[in-house]
């Protein structure tokens, strides 16, 4: 299972800094030291995945487009993605590699809270106690959306869920059960909420790189929109900001960012100084460098589906167009590649990406959608049109906003709730392109997922990854297997 499969490096207690500090910049284990409250929260500060899902959720997700014979590359693991059949290995951008860091990041927060329990640390430990519960929480929440069925609300969830550790490793191979979605999802609930009440008085270097209260608020609104828990959502969301308002606080996309240069864009998005990035992490991945020129990618198609396309009536979002070869290749030019030489004189190193893991826009979309599931359609438009106003170039209000009719007459849907829900995922896809949380849509609301396969002379072939689908769930890595955990059916 790989979960300690770095272990001597984990118990570092990374602080992540803008000049990248990495494992191998650290003293080694950290086991037998950890005897005051800052060397835990140095320790909880490694408690966080090493590596990242973007390849995945993409990928697998309709973002992804064949842009012909013989443009762009054929690498994997794009080409197995964008045909739904499981990945091996571990190399990178792989879902055994995504498995084992996540893990990785679980045992160094099991291993903080074994230190607080054995240590007389007092008051002062509790909000590190809680950044390691709801980042255990988290880590074990994006492995069940990858890894096991989707949370059924208000239905069946017996399914087999994903390994819930809570206890850091004590034998060389042990041996796991996967328990059920329900079972899992009890869990991580048990543990964001314990969670949620220490972190009050937290003091952290760098809080954009930890689950200070409002990152963690903005992991508990998507968390309880994944289990159908509309007024928690709510709650939490209103928690992010003081009065739960957003005005200010989201991406300036239309204004600030359209602004800049390429070169200013590309580190703008993952500043940690910016009151919209609520949590970001350092990750190791090739994903900006590889994604954008293969052949199943976000291509011209796309971006002009996406935004030149109204979203609804009226109104067309805007996204800065990146291209590259003739327009072929689109990228959303987020991902600023830093990267950590092991040999200045021979160019060798790895390459890590800061992925926003929360963002204030998430937060505000979910609450609206949140509000439209609870019937409350007043507040929900309230706000998608905050969200929209800095998405479409010269916002005006009266022309630009969404209202209910408008949404009936855009999609053809005689039902407001659906309708406004079509909306929000119209306007997530966009708004979130390239970020992973289409593919979270996707199973949250069995989206039918279509891939267009074009031969030499463009010629189009549709194939659909329905909800029933068992490929929609990934395959437990054969590491799993060695540790007793059953794979999943196929």
């Amino acid at each position: 299972m790989k979960i300690n499969r770095y272990i001597l490096f984990v118990f570092a207690g990374l602080l992540f800094t803008s000049s990248c500090n990495k494992y191998l910049d650290q003293s080694p284990d950290m086991r037998t030291q950890i005897d005051d409250v800052d060397k835990v929260a140095q320790l909880v500060g490694s408690a966080y995945p090493s590596y990242n899902y973007l390849a995945m959720a993409e990928s697998y997700s309709d973002n992804i487009h064949d842009k012909g014979v013989g443009i762009g590359s054929i690498d994997e693991p794009y080409v197995s993605y964008y045909n739904w059949v499981d990945v091996a290995g571990d190399d990178n951008n792989t879902p055994t590699q995504y498995w084992n860091g996540v893990y990785e990041g679980i045992s160094a927060a099991n291993h903080a809270l074994e230190a607080i329990r054995t240590n007389n640390f007092g008051p002062e430990v509790n909000p590190y106690k809680g950044e390691a519960l709801i980042a255990r929480a988290y880590g074990h929440f994006m492995l069940a959306i990858f890894f096991a069925q989707p949370y059924n609300i208000g239905g069946d969830n017996s399914t087999a869920g994903i390994p819930y550790v809570s206890e850091p490793e004590k034998e060389a191979l042990p041996m796991y059960t996967r328990g059920t979605v329900k079972e899992t999802y009890d869990k991580i609930r048990q543990d964001l909420e314990e969670g949620l009440a220490l972190l009050a008085g937290g003091q952290w270097k760098v809080p954009k790189y930890h689950f200070t209260p409002a990152a963690a608020y903005a992991f508990a609104a998507r968390f309880y929109l994944f289990i159908g828990e509309y007024d928690k959502a709510i709650q939490a969301a209103n928690q992010i900001f003081p009065n739960g308002d957003f005005s200010g606080k989201l991406r300036p996309i239309t204004t600030t960012i359209q602004a800049y240069s390429l070169a200013q864009q590309l580190i703008e998005y993952t500043k940690a100084d910016k009151e919209y990035n609520l949590l970001l992490r350092e990750t190791y991945s090739v994903y900006q460098r590889d994604a954008p020129f293969q052949r199943y990618g976000y291509s011209q198609t796309l971006y002009n589906e996406m935004f030149a396309t109204p979203v609804f009536e009226g109104t067309t979002l805007y996204s800065r167009g990146i291209s590259y070869n003739s327009g072929q290749d689109y990228t959303v030019y987020m991902y600023n590649e830093y990267f950590y030489l092991t040999n200045a004189q021979a160019g060798i190193g790895f390459p890590y990406i800061m992925q926003p893991l929360f963002t204030s826009d998430e937060a505000l979309i979910n609450r609206a959608e949140a509000y439209v599931q609870k019937g409350d359609f007043v507040k929900g438009l309230i706000d998608i049109n905050q969200f929209i106003s800095v998405r479409v170039r010269n916002y005006n209000s009266s022309v630009h906003n969404l209202t209910v009719d408008k949404a009936l007459r855009s999609y053809g849907i005689s039902d407001p709730k659906k309708a406004l829900l079509e909306a929000i995922l119209r306007i997530k896809r966009a708004a979130f392109m390239s970020e992973g949380i289409r593919w979270m849509d996707i199973i949250r609301h069995d989206l039918t997922v279509k891939h267009i396969d074009l031969d030499a002379k463009d010629t189009e072939t549709i194939r659909e990854l329905k909800p029933e689908d068992l490929r929609r769930v990934f395959q437990i890595p054969v590491e799993g297997k060695l540790a007793g955990i059953e794979q999943n059916p196929r």
